[in-house]
């Protein structure tokens, strides 16, 4: 079985999203695959943040024997295990993160009042007296 490393895409029209898998060379594009490599989102602003690779899968499907496709090999080149922009790419994913991140919500301190006013009703319940108790 000749084993190939390329993309497979998703996402919708004008919004692509691809996965980079190891597929039987004769399976279709969107096919079915023997296993999911990393991810490449083309639509993410910085270049070096769009790329996402599992060096270790990668490396194993390289050494028995996979050939990857043009692009593949182009991410694999600069991100793979050993990559020419693997700081980069750290430094990128960071700053998208932090991008991402949402803002702590404020949260405003309940006037001293309203504190006293919920701590009687933490008290038990009052006990019944001993005529309801017997239903006279």
């Amino acid at each position: 079985m000749a084993v190939r490393i390329r993309m497979k895409r998703l996402g919708r029209r004008h919004r692509p999203f691809y996965r980079i898998c190891a597929v039987d060379a004769r399976r279709p594009r969107d096919g079915r695959v023997l296993e999911e490599l990393g991810t490449y989102d083309p639509m993410i602003a910085d270049v070096d943040a769009r790329a996402l690779l599992n060096g270790e899968r990668i490396q194993h499907w390289l050494s028995v024997g996979a050939q990857p496709s043009d692009k593949v090999k182009v991410l694999i080149e600069k991100y793979g295990a050993n990559g020419t922009h693997v700081q980069e790419q750290t430094v990128a994913l960071e700053k998208l993160a932090e991008q991402r991140r949402r803002p702590e919500p404020i949260v405003q301190a309940a006037p001293a009042e309203e504190e006293t006013a919920e701590e009687p009703s933490a008290e038990t319940p009052k006990e019944p007296k001993d005529s309801e108790e017997t239903g006279q």
